[in-house]
């Protein structure tokens, strides 16, 4: 059977490539030639995505892996599998390939990042060695901020302010990732933490779940996880869990055709009413009037 392979067109998916005239007036401006970003984008689900460049890439490439698994080889390296929650660097110049894996294609975040701070960066920070893992509060930050800044780039790139705040938010996203790589084992420890607790909600999205059973999941005392979760999200743990289950009904209205009724016992609140509530003072608009909205 033929192997099919397509370097990209993908459903949902967000492309913005700067035209060349923006691209020389950041080679050239004070404020961006250092760093400067110019293709970004991000492939949903990306079923045989495949890209090869025998010459490598005049930028650097920052790909990450939100979701499913894809492969990368780099010239004299050995092959990278990267999975959800994994970001990695290939190095501009280096000949290389990747692509979706067959049964669990990828989801990725990525751009290409230009300018002679791009290598020192990377270096400092160790990020050109195999994959880093984000850490919740790391992905959180960098899921937030690239959606601004593709926003941004997509609608007015032509304005040099934009492109140096673009240029500042992913210095320090990248410096961001590299120091989170680097901390403390009490810090790890607490992440792993949070990483249990909300792996736990994620699972149980369905059905209701109390301080508790959370606790009781984690190993770590009530009063702990609320500190934890507080000082890492903002919220409590039992309000980041409706937040959640109100994030799955956003991907539900999106994607499917199921009633609202139906969305609201698939994440275990069975009053509609309440659930119609609870979304508009989550989201702004109530069920009916986000699932009008036009989205991508």
């Amino acid at each position: 059977m033929e192997t099919i392979m397509k370097p990209e067109g993908f459903q949902e998916e967000l492309l913005h490539v700067m035209p060349e005239y923006i691209v020389k007036e950041l080679e050239q401006s004070e404020l961006t030639k250092h760093l400067y970003i110019s293709d970004i984008g991000v492939f949903p689900r990306a079923q045989y995505h495949y890209r090869e460049r025998s010459d490598g890439c005049n930028a650097h490439i920052v790909i990450y892996c939100t979701d499913g698994e894809g492969w990368i080889e780099l010239e004299n390296r050995k092959p990278l599998q990267l999975t959800a929650r994994h970001l990695t660097v290939i190095p501009a110049g280096i000949p290389h390939r990747y692509g979706a894996s067959s049964h669990l294609p990828w989801s990725i975040h990525w751009f290409h990042l230009h300018g002679d701070h791009a290598a020192p960066l990377f270096k400092m920070y160790n990020l050109y060695e195999g994959s880093i893992y984000l850490p919740h509060s790391i992905n959180t930050k960098f899921l937030t901020e690239f959606e601004h800044c593709y926003e941004l780039l997509s609608n007015k790139a032509y304005s040099m302010a934009i492109q140096v705040h673009v240029s500042n938010v992913f210095r320090e996203l990248l410096s961001d990732i590299g120091m989170s790589s680097a901390g403390s084992s009490q810090d790890k420890k607490r992440e792993n933490f949070m990483e249990s607790a909300i792996q736990y909600m994620n699972d149980h999205l369905e059905v209701s779940i109390t301080l508790s059973d959370l606790a009781k999941h984690t190993g770590v005392s009530k009063q702990h996880l609320i500190f934890l979760f507080k000082k890492e999200t903002g919220f409590p743990p039992v309000e980041y869990f409706l937040r959640l289950k109100i994030q799955k009904a956003s991907q539900m209205l999106d994607l499917t055709a199921l009633t609202i009724k139906e969305i609201g016992s698939a994440i275990g609140i069975s009053d509609a009413y309440y659930f119609s509530r609870l979304f508009k003072k989550m989201m702004g608009v109530s069920p009916t009037e986000y699932r009008k909205i036009p989205k991508g």
